[in-house]
């Protein structure tokens, strides 16, 4: 057999292929029905995708041949369409649809174009399928978890591309698209653990709530246990528990963040980050052993967090980060790598993020050592682990405050003798 003959066998098949597979799901959708009501089966589907692999092989250039069928097709697979919804009211378009993408999908195998066609063919296939799931999904999202993903998108697909690529302001500090990056993924990161407190978090436990909310916001879910705590709850354990391990989270969302942006401190930060988290997910798994048998009523202490993505909040942040890599760059030009400590400290007392990706960015520019940077990156660390004990305290009593600064410690000790350790050896 010769090449083009070959070539030619090749591309029919794989037409026929995809055909023949969306065909078998919709025949399969189409198995009880009786004869004579099913519509547009296995071979239909098989013989539509040989239709148009052989229109775009015989088809010239323009491939008017292509054309003709195609709109014959759509007119055929329109008007059945419209006879079928009279008698069937509320009858789905999705096999109509798909019928004309399976044309489309036999034309491309037929003007060479395989992988694509297969690979399209197998994802139609996959849509096609699993449509109660996809219906159960749909029905089980909120208005504002909707909103919230388009406002994703709108920050990384159309904001995001637009901004210039360079540095400008005082001390060169800004740079506007490399700043709403990390916008953007501080959102993203956020929107997963939304998610993933959703899915996962809501009604198992405070210690669930501590490990989704955490990748949320650290801070938020302190504060809020703390304040059960001060409504009166009377498990301290369970509660404690929640804030250690959102506050462990923290140093692996570190990792996170950076990974992407400055890869250059991961082998510095990882060693005492996954240390600190390690020993801080042990400790709340401690307190929440303790506990056992409280979980029942520590259900209602689960963290709801309200938007998956707040316009207004990343905007905000991108000011706050903006804000401090001006004073982080200035208070390093002015008295060097203590001015960034010093920046680090003072920030981390609301943010770690911020100064996190702050000095990753001077990292990057050389404005810094790498070393410097991950330094200034564990001060805000430590700074805002602190944190976390004094707000227990302050809004949910001194024995909260206890257990969680104890557990904190252990944690913050463990980072500490990791960082010992790498740079000792």
């Amino acid at each position: 057999m010769t090449g083009p003959n070959l070539e030619m066998l090749t591309r029919l098949a794989v037409a026929l292929a995809v055909g023949l597979l969306i065909g078998l799901e919709r025949g399969w959708q189409q198995r009880e029905l009786p004869e004579g009501e099913r519509v547009a089966g296995f071979r239909t589907f098989g013989l539509v995708g040989l239709l148009g692999a052989g229109a775009a092989i015989l088809a010239g250039e323009p491939p008017l041949l292509l054309a003709a069928l195609a709109l014959a097709l759509g007119v055929i697979a329109g008007v059945g369409y419209y006879r079928g919804s009279r008698r069937q009211r509320g009858r789905s378009a999705t096999g109509t649809v798909a019928l004309l993408l399976t044309f489309t999908l036999g034309a491309m195998a037929g003007r060479g174009h395989l992988e694509a066609a297969a690979s399209a063919g197998v994802v139609a296939t996959l849509l096609l399928g699993v449509k109660p799931e996809l219906h159960g999904v749909i029905r089980r999202i909120e208005r504002v978890e909707l909103l919230g993903t388009i406002r994703l998108l709108l920050i990384s697909v159309v904001m995001l591309p637009i901004l210039p690529d360079r540095e400008f302001g005082p001390w060169q500090a800004l740079n506007p698209y490399r700043i709403w990056w990390m916008v953007v993924l501080v959102a993203g990161v956020s929107y997963l653990g939304y998610f993933a407190q959703r899915i996962w978090g809501r009604n198992r436990g405070t210690l669930a709530t501590g490990l989704f909310g955490g990748m949320v916001s650290s801070t938020a879910v302190a504060v809020t246990l703390s304040r059960r705590a001060a409504a009166g709850h009377r498990h301290r354990d369970t509660l404690a528990a929640g804030i250690v391990v959102a506050s462990s989270m923290m140093f692996a969302r570190m990792l996170v963040i950076l990974a992407p942006v400055a890869p250059a401190l991961i082998a510095p930060l990882a060693p005492p980050l996954a240390a600190a988290a390690t020993v801080g997910l042990g400790a709340g798994a401690a307190l929440a052993l303790r506990s056992r048998g409280e979980e029942p009523q520590a259900r209602e202490s689960d963290v709801e967090v309200r938007n998956p993505l707040d316009l207004s909040t990343a905007l905000r942040f991108g000011l706050f980060l903006a804000a401090v890599m001006v004073l982080s760059r200035g208070l390093e030009a002015w008295i060097g790598d203590r001015g960034l400590y010093l920046g680090a400290a003072a920030t981390g007392l609301a943010d770690v993020d911020a100064i996190a990706l702050s000095a990753a960015a001077m990292a990057g520019r050389g404005d810094v050592t790498a070393s410097v940077a991950a330094v200034a990156v564990l001060i805000a660390c430590v700074v805002n682990t602190a944190t976390k004990a004094v707000i227990a305290a302050a809004l949910g009593g001194l024995a909260l405050g206890i257990r969680v600064g104890v557990s904190m410690a252990l944690s913050l000790a463990a980072g500490a003798a990791a960082l010992w350790l790498g740079s000792a050896g």
